[in-house]
C-alpha cells in the first residue's frame, strides 16, 4: 500500500487505476449493445433484452398505472407518474446527478460557503459497509492491510 510522504501525493492502487472498470469494463459491452438495439414486444422483438441488472423494466406499466389508480399509497403524484420510470431503475454508479448536486451545494454552506464542493468528484455509496468497500478497492491492492483504531465500525 502507498504511504503519504510531505513530498508526493499518495498513489492508488492497481484496482483503482486501471482501465478495466466503468464503461471499459466488458460488463458495459452488454449494457451498450442493450442501448443500441433495444427489445419491444412490437417494434424490436430482436433487439437485445437486458439480463444485467435487476431492473424489471418488463411490468413498468403496471407499476405505472398501480401508481395513477393508487396516488395516496405513493410519493408520485399523477403528474410525476412518468417520472417514475427514470428512477426506478439503476442510476449512474456515482449516485444521481441531482442529489450530487444538493449534497455539494449543502455541504457548501456547511462550510460556510468558503468551499466550494464539486458535484462530479461526490460518489454515493448505499451505506457505510459500501463506502468502507470502494475506499479499501482504491487505496490497497491484494496482499495489503489497513491498522484501524477501536473502536471502529465493524462493517
Amino acid at each position: 500500500m502507498s504511504c503519504i510522504s510531505s513530498n508526493r501525493k499518495p498513489s492508488l492502487s492497481q484496482i483503482a487505476t486501471n482501465d478495466g472498470h466503468a464503461e471499459n469494463s466488458p460488463y458495459f459491452d452488454g449494457w451498450k449493445a442493450y442501448d443500441s438495439d433495444p427489445f419491444d414486444p412490437t417494434e424490436n422483438p430482436n433487439g437485445v433484452i437486458q439480463m444485467g441488472l435487476a431492473e424489471h423494466q418488463l411490468c413498468f406499466d403496471l407499476v405505472r398505472e398501480w401508481l395513477v389508480n393508487n396516488p395516496e399509497a405513493s410519493i408520485c403524484t399523477e403528474e410525476g407518474v412518468d417520472k417514475f420510470r427514470s428512477i426506478a431503475i439503476f442510476q449512474d454508479y456515482h449516485g444521481l446527478p441531482e442529489f450530487r448536486n444538493a449534497v455539494a451545494k449543502f455541504m457548501g454552506r456547511v462550510r460556510g460557503d468558503k468551499v466550494r464542493f464539486e458535484p462530479d468528484r461526490i460518489v454515493m455509496s448505499g451505506g457505510a459497509t459500501g463506502a468502507h468497500e470502494l475506499i479499501t478497492f482504491c487505496l490497497a491492492d491484494p496482499g495489503d492491510a489497513f491498522l484501524v483504531p477501536t473502536p471502529y465500525y465493524p462493517g
